[in-house]
């Protein structure tokens, strides 16, 4: 047994480099991005499968009715936490949403639902998630994503050298997403921002850094300042609820569409505005909801319209609470 043991032992680092795919993914980074293949091996070498990393990709809290989705974001603390948080950093987020044209309370709720203001920005090992996702995506999922994660490996290798990060080190959220905005290794490349100006793009440790990428983030998607969000409609019995919005949140009819559709919501609201039509679960009936550019835009921070909502949410309580102060 005893030689069995040291065997094993002996073997870990060969056998942690023999993750499925890891050749054909060491030769890639080396001839397409230049990056060093001893590195690269040395990482993949140190990078383990975590199997709790696939628990929670398989049951993520975007998969909850949303009247069970929105109490985990929207509650006194975390309302509370984004007031100070504002006002703390009041000058700075002002700077930075006149600079980007987004709207201050957007940018503070999104800090908010994301990690509580760099309270909860994950656990994990992001080298680990990248790798376990990348090349061990679980195979129950209705989807496979495993592209999509070793995309993002290889983004997170190319960040780590680009930036001088310590790759093996760096935590973040099971899927990955790392920081205080929790971005994706491909969203930090394209969308982060230096408006410290200190030479760097640091999301952990630098609040200028991270306000100024989340705003930006919602800038490069669109962002229209100033406009709605979202607003509460109602449908008639015959309305065209085979219409209804599931995965694709891009407005494309307008307001008097929707409502020769039976979907009915405020007067004020401009006929001609686009918007699309999205259904939620409230605990004894569906709710819909007219949404906008913006919600959209929200959407591709994270593509669950819950998420949208609970930022929406948020960030209007957020506001409430500015007032009151």
């Amino acid at each position: 047994m005893r030689i069995i043991l040291v065997l094993l032992l002996f073997c870990a680092p060969a056998f942690a480099a023999q993750h499925p795919g890891s050749e054909a993914f060491i030769k890639r980074a080396v001839s397409e991005y230049g990056l060093d293949e001893n590195e690269v091996r040395s990482l993949l070498q140190a990078a383990e499968y975590k199997q709790s990393i696939v628990d929670a990709i398989s049951r993520p809290a975007e998969a909850r009715a949303w009247h069970q989705y929105r109490p985990i974001f929207l509650t006194d603390k975390r309302i509370e936490q984004g007031v100070e948080f504002w006002q703390d950093n009041r000058d700075l987020i002002t700077a930075v949403a006149e600079k980007y044209g987004v709207d201050e309370e957007v940018i503070v709720a999104i800090i908010g639902v994301e990690t509580s203001y760099g309270r909860i920005t994950g656990g994990y090992r992001t080298l680990d998630a990248l790798v376990t996702l990348g090349f061990y995506y679980p195979e129950n999922l209705s989807s496979d994503r495993s592209s999509f994660f070793a995309s993002e490996l290889m983004h997170y290798l190319r960040l780590a050298k680009e930036e001088g990060l310590p790759a093996a080190e760096i935590t973040g959220s099971y899927a990955g997403a790392m920081g205080m905005g929790q971005f994706m290794p491909s969203s930090y490349r394209e969308y982060a921002v230096d408006f410290d100006g200190d030479g760097r793009r640091d999301l952990w440790r630098s609040t200028a850094d991270v306000v100024g990428s989340v705003a930006n983030y919602l800038h490069r998607h669109g962002w229209q300042p100033g406009q709605p969000v979202t607003m509460r409609a109602w449908a008639a019995q015959d309305a065209a609820f085979d219409e209804v919005s599931r995965r694709n949140f891009k407005p494309t009819l307008s307001v008097a569409e929707w409502r020769a559709k039976g979907f009915h919501s405020s007067d004020q609201l401009s006929p001609d505005l686009p918007a699309a039509v999205i259904k939620l679960a409230e605990k004894e009936r569906h709710r819909y909801w007219l949404t906008f550019k913006n919600f959209y835009v929200i959407t591709r921070y994270n593509r669950s319209p819950k998420y949208a909502m609970a930022v929406f949410d948020l960030s209007q309580e957020i506001a409430v609470g500015m007032g009151d102060s």
